[in-house]
């Protein structure tokens, strides 16, 4: 199965915009979680919702709405691109923050239930052997909810992959600078004589979704496998 360069590029592309994406909601993720799971305040399930509006609004809703905010005359892509230079819309890096917004509920919600499952009582005897909050986070903490953020962060990337509504709104598809997986395939579809093209793209599109979906549970186990034997 030989691709043409247009489809290696896209591939590269939508690998890089995963990547990307994952790492600038990985942290973000990772707050929202413990925010949500372990604070109580006025308006908590106000953020809850809205960090899960993603998942049930139409994919080009939220590419629209960056676009109002970070397309050069919004009021954040705006400053960005005087004050830093940098430019969001119709650019790759446009594409990593859309695949980031409609990836981060999967994220979160793994990442929260992981952390709601965490026994509090190892934490307090941490604390009483004198560690502080920081250290019980990062000692205790972190590794018993190790699972719950391989399986968030590869949920994403697996997500980020995918993602197509928001993206093609926000960026286009310009081939060579915006156009993914899903976008070049959604334009050999279009095409009368791209049927054996679009085939290959889904393939790759299948086999790469399912790696990351095996990868995700087999290192989640592995984790939990060693979480086990440490406690």
């Amino acid at each position: 199965m030989e691709l043409s360069a247009l489809e290696i590029s896209a591939l590269e592309l939508s690998l890089q915009v995963a990547v990307v994406s994952l790492l600038l909601s990985l942290p973000a993720g990772l707050a929202a979680a413990w925010v949500l799971a372990r604070c109580r305040f006025l308006g908590k399930s106000l953020l809850d919702g809205l960090i899960h509006l993603p998942l049930v609004l139409p994919p080009v809703v939220v590419g629209y709405a960056l676009l109002v905010l970070f397309g050069r005359r919004g009021p954040i892509g705006g400053w960005l691109h005087d004050a830093l230079g940098i430019t969001l819309a119709f650019n790759w890096k446009g594409a990593a923050l859309a695949s980031a917004v409609m990836a981060f509920p999967l994220m979160v919600r793994a990442m929260r239930l992981s952390l709601e499952g965490v026994d509090r009582r190892l934490e307090a005897a941490a604390r009483t052997l004198g560690a502080g909050s920081a250290r019980v986070f990062l000692t205790v903490t972190l590794p018993l909810m190790g699972p719950g953020i391989i399986t968030g962060a590869i949920l994403a990337f697996a997500r980020s992959i995918g993602e197509f509504g928001a993206t093609i709104t926000f960026v286009s598809n310009i081939p060579g600078l915006t156009q993914t997986l899903p976008l070049a395939l959604y334009s050999l579809t279009q095409q009368p004589d791209g049927d054996a093209a679009a085939l290959r793209l889904t393939l790759i599109a299948v086999v790469v979704s399912l790696a990351a979906l095996l990868a995700s549970e087999l290192l989640a186990r592995r984790v939990a496998r060693q979480v086990g034997s440490a406690g």
